[in-house]
């Protein structure tokens, strides 16, 4: 019987240079975690997330080859184009991440004493990680959008800083539960009220581009991100001044690292990583807001 629907699978998911890049993501992330399970070797926070990291962008993966190849994504209830794009930009900061860890705490030049066979797995394994962590920041760079193109919002240098911004509050939010003492005073307070209110914010933003709800919203949603993106810079100019200075004035606190402060379980270390961070998210904010500014300005082109 003949199909009037046209072919049932899609080859140009596994043939074209995005479906390349993740048959890439999708070996070396096999490979990575493999090398590990097998030999390598992983414990404590560090080894556990990285190893989550590697499963959960291998398992992502081959669902959305399996998808593009099936064709069986036109039956999700989801924007798919803006779905790929926010996972890929995900899938790049988690796997730099892990690529960073693992060999960090893992590798090392001398056999003693995990012996030469554990060493070589984990420096196989990290050599992987970093092909990964490329594969996936191939596939960012070639479906973000161009200059008067028309597509997702997500592949928008504006929707990849959202993922971006996101991925750097988590951060933010793991310095604050390492003992970072934000509770001592009401402007730490604001602080923490600012990262999280940002937060749950983008979330939304990208909750409801990937779900492809924007339609249903009763206001612009463009025009709304923009408004949010300018509060946002507004909140965190004022976090990354009260931040600082009640954590490194010598009224509030500590301008130099105590010398009695045991690494890994220090509160000030907690809060100069909070204090680079606030200003990473800020200059992000800031570049996101110009973006969205020269959006608007080509739109009418």
């Amino acid at each position: 019987m003949e199909s009037t629907g046209g072919p049932y699978l899609n080859t140009a998911a596994v043939t074209s240079p995005v479906g390349i890049a993740r048959l890439l993501q999708m070996t070396f992330g096999c490979t990575t975690f493999s090398l590990v399970a097998h030999q390598g070797g992983f414990s404590a926070a560090y080894g556990t997330f990285s190893m989550f990291v590697w499963t959960f962008c291998f398992a992502v993966t081959v669902f959305i080859i399996t998808c593009e190849f099936t064709h069986l994504h036109s039956c999700l209830s989801i924007s798919w184009g803006n779905f790929t794009a926010a996972f890929a930009m995900l899938a790049t900061l988690m796997s730099v991440t892990a690529a960073v860890i693992y060999p960090l705490y893992f590798v090392q030049l001398g056999c003693y004493p995990i012996g030469c066979e554990v060493r070589d797995f984990r420096i196989a394994a990290s050599v992987f990680a970093g092909l990964l962590f490329i594969a996936y920041a191939t596939e960012v760079f070639l479906t973000r959008a161009k200059p008067g193109q028309v597509t997702s919002y997500m592949a928008t240098v504006s929707g990849l800083l959202k993922i971006v911004q996101a991925f750097v509050a988590c951060i933010i939010f793991g310095a604050l539960v390492n003992d970072s003492q934000h509770s001592k005073y009401v402007a730490m307070q604001w602080c923490v009220a600012v990262y999280s209110f940002c937060f749950v914010v983008t979330v939304v933003v990208v909750a409801f581009s990937v779900t492809g709800k924007t339609a249903l919203l009763c206001f612009p949603f463009e025009r709304s991100v923009v408004v949010y993106t300018f509060g946002a810079v507004l909140l965190y100019v004022s976090a990354a001044v009260i931040w600082p200075v009640f954590c490194f004035d010598s009224k509030y606190g500590s301008p130099r690292r105590p010398s009695l402060c045991t690494k890994g379980k220090c509160p000030w270390d907690s809060q100069l990583v909070i204090a680079i961070f606030t200003y990473v998210n800020l200059l992000l904010y800031v570049v996101d807001l110009a973006y969205s500014q020269r959006i608007r300005f080509v739109s009418h082109l």
